[in-house]
């Protein structure tokens, strides 16, 4: 129960920089940008998926959340969240190279997941926007700060401060209840439910990686390391694996549904992609 609360708390206290950070800078965009302004960054979000997939492998959890509130607050569009989540490495990176797994590969994993993230953000984008089901939304960070009742017009250090401490209680929260459930199920039941199981292997892998929590991408990629899966479910998992992005997404996004939806969608071109790399035959 110690290392559990420890890692908890400290899978938190390296989030408070990133979601800081992300806070002050939106807030800064509500206090001080013009209208214009505004009007040439949400113009320049359409190709927020080339950026945001690039971005998000390097290797943190926070650009996740980053991504996740940016969204809420309509300052990225829904295609460059996605190509964030599939594109974001979390604690992948930093087990490869204590594994001391060659860089080939490294660049390899990750050249993969920035592709995937690219093409399948600026598809999302394209699709909603032929569709036009849904009513084109305008940029409302301000929206947020009412969603969770600060006082904006305290100040921006004040409200990012504010925005930080609500998002951060409410992450360590639901990360321990999930370190609690990875402690009791083991890493050794999870090796026995995937090992030679390629299709089942990215359904369930795709199921692993959609826990919130960095965890998870520590136990996809050492499960591939021993050997317990194919390249194709680690690539599901990962691709699928946004950190804490999604629990930050559900707390502050309000709509229940396209928070689902977002959701699905992650799962279903994380794990087509896994599915394709073990269908084609793609090793390293």
């Amino acid at each position: 129960m110690y290392d559990i609360i420890l890692d908890t708390l400290m899978d938190g206290i390296r989030l408070l920089p990133f979601l800081f950070v992300t806070y002050i800078v939106m807030e800064y965009i509500e206090h001080k940008m013009s209208a214009g302004t505004r009007r040439v960054v949400q113009a320049s979000g359409r190709f927020g998926p080339l950026i945001g997939s690039i971005a998000g492998i390097f290797p943190q959890c926070g650009f996740s959340a980053a991504a996740a509130s940016l969204y809420a607050g309509r300052v990225i569009t829904r295609g460059t969240l996605i190509a964030i989540f599939l594109s974001t490495s979390d604690e992948m990176l930093p087990v490869f190279i204590s594994q001391q797994v060659p860089v080939k590969v490294i660049l390899s994993v990750l050249g993969m997941k920035v592709v995937i993230g690219m093409a399948a953000g600026f598809l999302v984008d394209v699709i909603f926007l032929m569709v036009k089901k849904e009513p084109e939304q305008e940029m409302d960070i301000h929206h947020m700060c009412e969603h969770d009742h600060c006082h904006c017009e305290d100040g921006i250090l004040k409200s990012a401060f504010v925005h930080t401490a609500q998002i951060f209680f409410f992450i360590i929260l639901v990360s321990f209840i999930l370190n609690l459930v990875i402690a009791g199920i083991g890493e050794e039941s999870l090796t026995e439910i995937v090992l030679n199981q390629p299709l089942i292997g990215s359904l369930i892998s795709g199921i692993v990686g959609l826990i919130p929590n960095c965890a998870a991408s520590v136990v996809i990629t050492q499960l591939y390391l021993d050997g317990a899966m194919s390249l194709g479910a680690m690539m599901s998992g990962l691709l699928v694996g946004a950190g804490v992005g999604l629990i930050v997404l559900y707390r502050t996004n309000d709509s229940l549904r396209e928070n689902l939806k977002i959701t699905v969608i992650l799962y279903v071109i994380g794990v087509a992609a896994g599915i394709a790399i073990d269908f084609l035959g793609i090793t390293l």
